[in-house]
């Protein structure tokens, strides 16, 4: 399954933000506007599928730090509210601060509610409801089920119940989620596993911090058996360069033989730039691409003549995954628009939320309208 839109409320500097997925979605802004807000947010709904989600928030500091950053009205709710829809199926979490006679540390986040929804038409049918420690489940017969005390504080429907027969909308959504991947940034210095050799696996798709980045390739020279596609980006990106990527005594390697020197460089000689470059050939031209491909600003480290080169990159990949760009190039912008026709998401601050341009409350983008009054 492919996500359709995402809710975020109450999320650092994002107040209210309702937002449709698209097969290519690119936001640029300037610091501060609060564009990694938009990252995180989005993979912290992948960490409540992992049943993560309570130990990544105490680990940023708790709710005090990542719950609305801005005033508040008094008697405004202050949780934290995610959601993700996948056409007709959709799951939401909330998490709050716990009360004084629960099970939970002080100050501990914790999962006050879940809800998994049927969506027909207008009509929407409850099929999973956690409240607190309740979690009620409506079974294949459509009776509902309780589970009290069933979870702890700290942990997701989504992570705690494995019962396809009866609630097999979890399994979908925990699968789905879980298949999302995020890129925020590649270690090139000298110790990093990226330009060390790594175990002989058959890897599919690229680890979040491509410490599988020589078995992501070899597995395309070697399992494949093809690897045109990936040698002709590499020549649209390094002219007359050659990649090459190979299995030996247990471990896979690389190496890139570039036009003007004498011999190919392997992954420890190569420039930060260039390393991360071949990370990003390996996120977007993978054995098999998750559905949904999140980074966070990709441009970092490159030199400009690679960002034409990468934004075909990542129109051809949009066509096999939901690519998700957060990003301050105006210049990678331009370039993703010429390749892909696709449409200026510009983030901004409006009354210190954090806004995208166009896009209205009920998470509609109104193209060439300037008018940003119902932006929140």
């Amino acid at each position: 399954m492919r996500p359709t839109d995402i809710e975020i409320a109450n999320y650092r500097s994002i107040r209210r933000l309702f937002m449709p997925i698209h097969p290519l979605s690119v936001f640029v802004g300037e610091n501060g506007v609060g564009k990694s807000n938009l990252y995180k947010s989005m993979s912290l709904l992948r960490d409540a599928a992992a049943g993560r989600i309570t130990h990544t928030i105490a680990d940023e500091g708790g709710l005090n730090s990542v719950s609305w950053s801005g005033r508040r009205k008094r008697g405004d709710d202050p949780r934290l509210r995610l959601a993700a829809r996948f056409d007709d199926i959709k799951y939401s979490i909330e998490l709050g601060y716990p009360g004084p006679a629960e099970a939970a540390f002080a100050g501990e986040p914790m999962i006050r509610s879940e809800r998994i929804e049927m969506i027909r038409g207008k009509r929407k049918v409850l099929m999973v409801e956690r409240t607190n420690a309740l979690v009620s489940i409506r079974n294949e017969s459509g009776v509902w089920e309780s589970h009290k005390e069933a979870l702890l504080p700290s942990e997701t429907v989504l992570a705690g119940f494995f019962d396809g027969k009866n609630s097999p909308e979890i399994d979908q959504i925990r699968n789905a989620m879980l298949g999302w991947r995020f890129y925020h940034d590649f270690r090139t210095d000298q110790a990093s596993p990226i330009r060390k050799p790594c175990l002989a696996v058959t890897t599919p798709s690229l680890s979040a911090d491509g410490s599988d980045l020589a078995a992501t390739l070899a597995t395309l020279y070697s399992i494949r058996q093809d690897a045109a596609e990936l040698q002709a980006a590499i020549e649209d990106a390094f002219p007359g360069a050659e990649l090459r990527a190979w299995v030996q005594n247990g471990q896979c390697e690389f190496d890139l033989q570039l036009a003007d020197m004498p011999r190919p460089f392997k992954a420890h000689e190569l420039s930060d730039g260039t390393l991360k470059y071949i990370c990003l050939l390996a996120v977007f031209m993978g054995y098999r691409l998750p559905p949904f491909i999140v980074l966070n600003e990709p441009e970092a480290s490159l030199h400009p003549s690679l960002l034409a080169p990468l934004a075909r990159l990542i129109a051809k990949a949009s066509r096999r995954a939901d690519i998700w760009i957060v990003t301050h190039s105006d210049h990678l912008m331009e370039a993703l628009r010429s390749e892909s026709s696709v449409p200026l998401r510009r983030v901004v601050k409006v009354k210190g939320a954090t806004a995208i341009e166009g896009l209205s409350i009920g998470g509609e983008f109104r193209d060439g309208d300037d008018d940003d009054d119902d932006d929140e």
